[in-house]
């Protein structure tokens, strides 16, 4: 099944093509992008956005898609999708059919695409490419619900699910390990996770770091009117502490998001605590600007919100762990706070409130533009370049 594309026009980034000549590469190259399922956008599909932009005649490939919640670009580009598309609910209980994702990713025929690069955080990697194919694999995480998270998404499942899971889960990890030899190249989006891929594959990656639109944020004027948490409202991202922590201080939180405890984190917050539900990119942009600071209670393998927000010059208050380290890197910026708490995370507040008048938001964005779109693409064409460049040498050794 397919989302008929529609005419996208031009744009102000320069395609692969149009410097192929020069650096290197392959004109009139056949480009697959190769993502888990396009069903919103959040950090994984902007990065499908820049390989867009990057190769503007690459077709995607996804498990299950909802145009209706894609970008203007992604909805212009050919998409297919898997037969789990025709799955009555499949749209919105994509999740519940991780069994047979591998089998439905297998079904793509990829034969015709000299180039393929998978985006890895659900099954995406296991496609079966050309033999003489180069596949590079961008990861944003290692499948977390069946590595270092299972036990936390197992937790949250009704009885038949926990046994789905028990059941899946020694067979999906044995699929996630095999499928990581059709990977030519592997690319983390942090250091974090390239310790991860080497941990659960054996592989080593280059590091890029993911692109942030931060031209696409205005720098916030004045002192910020409340603390912002934004994302998922999901059990990993731990929103509990920062809902529990505003309630129990009296401060005001603004919450954007949905998802499966949005009803519990309603029934613990206090007054100064207000849910938004899902919001429009617009609406988004603006309540960043506005924040005082935004509260990052969770573990994320990169963390595209914190940068988008200091690209704002809002600092960000995060606890010490995973990509935050990487972005959140300076006191000019933000801080880090060490124990995953409602304790933690209000010590981090309250010091964060006795330095705030000495944070100076141009400095802070000047810190987001390390993170920027035009970073990513030199930095992962210059990849792509030398790794079509040393592929296609040994293909020639081996034919000789």
């Amino acid at each position: 099944m397919s989302v008929e594309p529609v005419s996208l026009g031009s744009n102000a980034y320069d395609s692969y093509d149009e410097r192929a000549a020069g650096r290197g590469g392959k004109p009139g190259l056949r480009v697959a992008i190769v993502h888990y399922w396009l069903v919103s956008m959040r950090g994984g599909e902007k990065v499908v956005e820049e390989l867009c932009r990057m190769f503007p005649e690459a077709e995607i490939f996804t498990l299950v898609c909802r145009p209706e919640r894609l970008s203007p670009l992604l909805q212009s580009r050919k998409i297919h999708t898997s037969f789990l598309q025709k799955i009555p609910g499949a749209k919105r209980h994509y999740t519940k059919m991780l069994p047979l994702m591998p089998f439905a990713l297998e079904q793509f025929d990829l034969q015709e695409f000299d180039l393929v690069i998978s985006s890895e955080s659900g099954p995406a990697k296991g496609i079966i490419t050309r033999a003489d194919a180069l596949h590079i694999c961008y990861c944003h995480s290692p499948m977390r619900y069946v590595w270092d998270q299972f036990h936390t998404y197992r937790r949250g499942l009704p009885w038949i699910g926990r046994m789905m899971m028990n059941i899946s889960a020694p067979i999906l990890r044995a699929w996630d390990v095999t499928t990581a030899a059709r990977v030519d190249k592997f690319v983390a989006n942090s250091a974090y996770v390239a310790h991860r891929i080497r941990r659960f594959y054996d592989r080593g990656a280059d590091v890029i770091h993911p692109p942030v639109a931060v031209d696409d944020f205005k720098l916030g004027e004045g002192k910020g009117e409340f603390y912002l948490y934004a994302g998922q409202l999901t059990a990993y991202k731990r929103p509990d502490i920062a809902v529990k922590a505003c309630t129990e201080s009296g401060r005001r939180l603004v919450v954007i998001g949905e998802g499966e405890q949005e009803a519990y984190l309603k029934s613990i917050a206090g007054p100064t605590v207000e849910f938004l539900g899902h919001q429009s990119f617009d609406s988004l942009r603006d309540h960043i600007s506005r924040c005082r600071a935004l509260l990052f209670p969770g573990v994320e393998d990169f963390g595209i919100l914190p940068v988008e927000v200091m690209a704002s010059g809002r600092p960000v208050l995060a606890y010490d762990a995973g990509g935050a380290r990487e972005t959140v890197s300076a006191p000019a910026v933000g801080l880090r706070f060490a124990r995953q708490t409602v304790e933690g995370l209000l010590g981090s507040i309250d010091a964060f409130e006795e330095i705030e008048k000495d944070m100076q938001p141009a400095l802070i964005r000047q810190h987001a533009q390390k993170f920027s779109a035009a970073v990513f693409r030199e930095r992962f064409g210059k990849l792509v370049d030398d790794n079509l460049a040393g592929h296609t040498d040994a293909q020639y050794r081996t034919r000789a």
